[in-house]
């Protein structure tokens, strides 16, 4: 009885939200094959933006507002290869090492803030982002095309400053439809839930070899890997199941890329440096007694947060075909923060498990609530602003958390 009360209290605000969700579901009265659809292309859009603030909060940064600069930087990216007139995947990976090397030296700098500002890094990032917004309108609207003279129908009539929006058809889909010796991997549900159920039954299979485990624990995995296949062989056969087989698209590439960056963080927090990140984040003072050199292991922890903001942008553009050059990174802090948030996340402490749980919550929110207005109110626009009042309501919720906590030890330290 302890217990569940334990895991009701800690899981409050996913099992909070997994409620909202299943209202909003039967209220907006849609099928379920059109929400899942709209739900993969939002989840594989986002994660991997909601994935780079976990290393902040294990660092002890807090929830990193300040990934609007990644997401500026991709979009750095995304402007230069247009300009080069690249396209398909190409353009896709010159976009990301542009993106990249932008980011590392924004997430440096911005790491060297943070550094003078201890204790009050969550509004000190989102001020950061603020600030480096105005420098990024500033290049884009006047350098671009004044003082860097460019050819290209990118430009404002006047040939100074870029479109406000920009289309990216050359790279739309250069990730998610890759095509493969002719092969499409953006397949329907039932055969990549049937693909990545044998992917995930391999890589278990061979971590159990080389380490000689074969354990309780990996025979339930194998287990559930296969019961996931064949009930997705039978399905795909089903007549009832048409629609959703139909409707519902998994991009391979994106979903193994995203699959790639989870298994590497988990093992990056495993080497010396992600220990030391670990110990920087549950005290710093005494983290940097033991020899840890503390700001340049928060400055690391900043630039790959910034980094993986970055490639997650250029794999939101990609999916999404145009490019908001001006305001379509202004809100990815406030709503990737709020996704990881309703995963279960802490101000200082959050997981990939609880980023993923975030964005499908998160996503599945925004995708019925409008429906469901629409249903009881005859108007989406009410779901659009109970949508964002949650949104900030659980930013808000978390800080209270946070300061409470704080000063309840403090208090007991005292």
């Amino acid at each position: 009885m302890k217990k569940s009360k334990q895991f009701l209290i800690s899981n409050a605000v996913p099992i909070l939200f997994t409620v909202l969700c299943i209202i909003g579901v039967y209220l907006s009265g849609t099928p379920i094959s059109t929400i899942l659809s709209d739900l993969v292309n939002r989840f594989d859009r986002n994660i991997l933006l909601v994935l780079s603030l976990i290393i902040p909060a294990t660092c002890g940064l807090g929830m990193n507002f300040g990934i609007v600069l990644g997401a500026m930087c991709g979009q750095v990216g995304l402007v230069v290869v247009t300009i080069l007139n690249m396209s398909g995947i190409s353009a896709l990976a010159a976009a990301a090492v542009i993106a990249m090397a932008a980011a590392i030296l924004c997430g440096y700098l911005a790491g060297k803030i943070l550094n003078r500002t201890k204790g009050q890094e969550m509004i000190t990032s989102m001020i950061v982002g603020y600030f480096s917004n105005g420098i990024y309108q500033f290049i884009f609207l006047f350098v671009i095309g004044g003082i860097i003279k460019v050819e290209h129908d990118i430009l404002l009539t006047g040939d100074i400053g870029i479109k406000n929006t920009i289309a990216l058809d050359s790279m739309q889909y250069s990730l998610d439809g890759l095509s493969i010796f002719g092969l499409n991997t953006r397949v329907d549900l039932f055969t990549g839930v049937i693909f990545f159920s044998l992917l995930f039954a391999a890589v278990f299979l061979i971590g159990a070899l080389v380490h000689r485990q074969f354990t309780k624990k990996l025979a339930i995995q194998l287990a559930v890997c296969g019961i996931l296949a064949a009930a997705s062989a039978v399905m795909a056969k089903m007549p009832r199941f048409v629609v959703a087989k139909t409707l519902i698209r998994i991009p391979i590439p994106t979903f193994l890329l995203i699959a790639l960056v989870c298994f590497l963080m988990q093992k990056f927090m495993k080497t010396k440096l992600g220990q030391d990140m670990r110990a920087v984040g549950h005290d710093r003072e005494v983290a940097g007694a033991s020899g840890i050199k503390v700001d340049q292991v928060r400055i690391i922890s900043v630039i790959i947060s910034t980094v993986l903001a970055a490639w997650g942008q250029i794999i939101f553009y990609q999916n999404l075909g145009t490019m908001d050059a001006y305001y379509g990174h202004e809100k990815v802090g406030t709503f990737c923060v709020a996704a990881i948030l309703i995963g279960g996340a802490s101000v200082k402490r959050a997981t990939i498990g609880q980023a993923i749980l975030g964005t499908v919550l998160f996503h599945l929110l925004y995708t019925v609530s409008p429906l469901a207005s629409q249903q009881l109110f005859s108007s989406s626009m009410v779901g659009g602003y109970f949508r964002m009042t949650l949104c900030y309501a659980v930013i808000a919720a978390a800080l209270i958390l946070h300061v409470w906590e704080s000063r309840s030890k403090d208090q007991e330290l005292h």
